[in-house]
């Protein structure tokens, strides 16, 4: 099944919001006497062409529309998890690995700018 970009991008919007509401939906005595503020989601939160361009664009040109020191991505034809795993082991020699770096919210939210290249 391949997921469209409309799919990802409401993953990564849904995925953003999880942690925020399971710590919103904690409480105990002490919190409830004294509430801490709640953190709330913005728009730039995971941001997947900010993302991108500042950790990707280097090698990808163009914002992905281009080859450059990494392959062009745009309209690329590898699947969504073959892009999501490259980006989290990387490839020896050729590009860094970013599992520990982006949070999987983050990587689907730089998979749905992918997705949504156009040249």
């Amino acid at each position: 099944m391949r997921i469209s970009f409309v799919m990802v991008a409401a993953l990564a919007i849904i995925w953003s919001w999880l942690p925020t509401a399971s710590f919103a939906q904690q409480s105990n005595s002490a919190s409830s006497a004294n509430p801490l503020p709640q953190a709330e989601a913005s728009p730039d939160d995971i941001e997947g062409g900010k993302m991108f361009a500042t950790t990707c664009g280097f090698c990808h040109q163009d914002g992905g529309r281009h080859a450059g020191r990494g392959p062009k991505l745009s309209k690329s034809e590898r699947s969504d998890e073959y892009i999501i795993e490259r980006i989290k082991k990387g490839k020896t020699g050729a590009m860094p690995a970013y599992g520990s770096v982006f949070t999987d919210g983050q990587i689907i939210a730089i998979l749905a700018y992918i997705r949504g290249l156009d040249d």
